[in-house]
């Protein structure tokens, strides 16, 4: 999705040619995925990582671009912040051992990854929100330095018609006004889960992730804090939908279309080119360069997969929760991008987690659209907030499977109702039984327990200031005992609030 771009100003002849290339994209994309037998191939997985990178004292440090260029390796790269990195991992098959495949990649990316910061006086670290941010770690500086990333915030910045406020409820509580919101996005970074999926089932799984992203949010949720306030379980999730809010704001601007980060506009009604075609629809390019010069319907009426890089590049630059991912590569292939997880506590939480989605999502397929019929899209909508917000102890909407209306339910209990699905999904994949229980294991262990990343560093930080501790301080302190309890590579649920009782 991060297609590379090698200008950052564009002609109204640019834009104009670039909006003629991605209506030819739409409509070669409807021939591929209406071509039998097109993405069909076996059932893989795969997955990137986006890591802080911070100094000795527990600071961002912005020597990505260092890293990137020393890692030589496209599987390292740099994200739009300066001081946040990038991983990829090469895709498995579910089948099998699919979890372990994905640790061992990540574990040895992580590990160069940390090699090379530390030749930058820097260390890295998988955490949502990093709890050490200030304010002023906030400006033009803090984009990185290429094309793409400084077309983009000069794209969003010019959308507004007056400075952004950023107004987060929770604890404490947050208002900033600023004249570089955009810059913000940069701390948040995630875990994002690939799954390859054919177009005839695409809408079904699609539907899936979307109903089962809500309850799942508040069980991986891991950024309590951000500006040394409390605010939601999952405040990325408020943060990012603010900071990349390119709407025009005043008393006469037009709101009525939606953000470019959102959690969606509806079920999915067909397949994946009516999410394609809404991108299009919706919103504005903002990077408008063509690729190669191609004649994308004829490639795919040849049965070739066109490069359609203008469409990649476009849909790219809008944030859904959940996404669909064209690949040109071997014949072509359709993905869906799991988006909503956070990056942490530990590989073996974000492992849970995808374990956990996955399975559920393959097991609700079969009777996904009874579900959905079931539940108004607002309501799901409304859960994913709301678990972000409140975790496990929000108050969710679910389908009752009656003519009644939806019925209220605790998250924590709806999650741990639907473990016996998502066992029985990897069980049809075909995922070994020893990993699926495994992970399911550790994902019920950590809901059952109550402690979240997120109630993890809530309890450390109330901890160390019950010990006397400034806010300032007890942030950074508990940072240190974050990156100790991922070096630990135990899960979240059994790390210590107080050290020194271990």
């Amino acid at each position: 999705m991060g297609v590379d771009i090698q200008h950052e100003h564009f002609t109204q002849a640019e834009r104009h040619r670039f909006a003629q290339r991605l209506d030819e994209g739409l409509r070669a994309l409807d021939l591929l995925l209406k071509r039998p037998g097109f993405a069909t191939g076996e059932r893989t997985l795969g997955a990137e990582l986006e890591l802080c990178l911070v100094d000795d004292q527990g600071r961002p440090t912005a020597i990505s671009q260092e890293i990137v260029n020393e890692a030589n390796t496209p599987f390292i790269t740099p994200e739009m912040g300066c001081f946040d990195i990038e991983l990829s991992t090469p895709p498995c098959k579910l089948a099998g051992s699919p979890f372990a495949a994905l640790r061992e990649s990540m574990q040895s990316t992580v590990n160069q990854i940390r090699s090379l910061a530390g030749k930058h006086g820097g260390r890295a670290v998988p955490i949502s929100i990093l709890p050490t941010l200030r304010i002023d770690d906030f400006n033009e500086a803090t984009i990185t330095n290429l094309p793409r990333y400084r077309a983009l915030a000069r794209e969003m910045r010019s959308q507004r018609l007056e400075p952004a406020e950023i107004a987060i409820e929770g604890d404490d509580s947050l208002r900033v006004v600023s004249p570089d919101a955009v810059s913000m996005e940069a701390a948040n970074t995630a875990f994002q889960v690939h799954l390859s999926t054919s177009p005839d089932e695409f809408a079904d799984m699609f539907n899936a992730a979307l109903l089962l992203s809500g309850p799942l949010i508040g069980a991986a949720a891991n950024s309590p804090t951000f500006l040394g306030r409390r605010l939601w379980h999952e405040t990325r999730v408020a943060l990012f939908k603010q900071a990349g809010d390119d709407r025009p704001l005043g008393p006469d601007a037009d709101i009525r279309l939606p953000p470019r980060v959102n959690f969606g506009n509806g079920w999915v009604r067909e397949g994946a080119h009516e999410l394609f075609m809404e991108s299009v629809a919706l919103y504005r390019p903002y990077l408008a360069e063509c690729g190669e010069e191609e004649d994308a319907v004829a490639l795919a009426r040849a049965g070739k997969a066109p490069s359609l890089s203008e469409l990649r590049l476009h849909h790219g630059t809008i944030w859904t929760w959940n996404r669909p991912v064209y690949d040109p590569s071997d014949g072509g292939g359709l993905r869906i991008e799991l988006r909503s997880l956070p990056a942490g506590p530990s590989y073996e939480d974000m492992l849970a987690n995808a374990a956990f989605l996955i399975g559920a999502m393959l097991a609700l397929k079969p009777r996904i659209r009874t579900l959905c019929a079931e539940l108004p899209f607002t309501l799901a909508t409304r859960n994913f907030y709301s678990s972000a917000q409140y975790g496990l102890d929000a108050q969710l909407f679910w389908p009752t499977h009656s003519a009644t209306a939806p019925r209220p339910v605790r998250a924590r209990d709806l999650v741990l109702s639907l473990i016996p699905d998502a066992r029985e999904g990897l069980h049809q994949a075909g995922v070994d039984s020893a990993e699926a229980e495994h992970y399911l294991g550790i994902f019920e262990r950590r809901v059952r327990s109550g402690q979240t990343g997120a109630v993890w560093q809530r309890r450390v930080l109330a901890h160390l200031e019950q010990r006397g501790l400034s806010r300032d301080a007890a942030l950074a302190e508990l940072l240190e005992r974050y990156i100790r309890g991922f070096d630990s590579l135990r899960p979240v649920h059994t790390w210590p609030i107080a050290e020194e009782d271990t």
